[in-house]
């Protein structure tokens, strides 16, 4: 029995690195072997701008992934959240019997508390990470034009 509440409290606060997949699909899952990797990229983006400043091209290109990934998971959370129970019981609780299917689906505080998070979390991190590269992209141009009309 594959719990909603659980799948979207695991997609917002481990969905970076996967879990809500494993959870819900098993370790076969090929998008929770992959989610990780935009996580690490983005994260080493910020180790490079921590060490080399945030002048650093590659940086201001890896950073990005992560706040991408984050913005990913939390819809993703917030979408398993507003499933309705039937949806949700034919799709991860196919087998179950229907008298048990009926809790595994059904919607509480838990899980409104998680979309509110996810909603406000996800926004937040979405908008910072294209503010951040849209920045650093004009920056890059404009010091880029200075340098070709000297």
């Amino acid at each position: 029995m594959k719990n909603k509440t659980l799948a979207a409290w695991l997609a917002f606060l481990g969905g970076p690195l996967g879990l809500h997949c494993f959870y819900l699909r098993g370790l076969s899952s090929t998008l929770g072997w992959l989610l990780p990797i935009p996580t690490a990229l983005g994260l080493y983006g910020i180790e490079r701008a921590r060490t080399y400043g945030l002048d650093d091209g590659l940086s201001w290109v890896l950073i990005p992934l992560l706040g991408f990934t984050v913005s990913g998971c939390a819809l993703t959370a917030i979408v398993y959240g507003l499933m309705t129970p039937e949806k949700w019981n034919a799709r991860y609780n196919a087998g179950a019997a229907s008298d048990a299917e009926s809790t595994a689906g059904s919607s509480s505080w838990l899980t409104i508390g998680a979309i509110v998070l996810a909603l406000v979390v996800g926004s937040t991190v979405l908008m910072a990470s294209l503010a951040f590269s849209f920045q650093h992209y004009f920056e890059h141009e404009i010091e880029a034009g200075r340098r070709i009309s000297q």
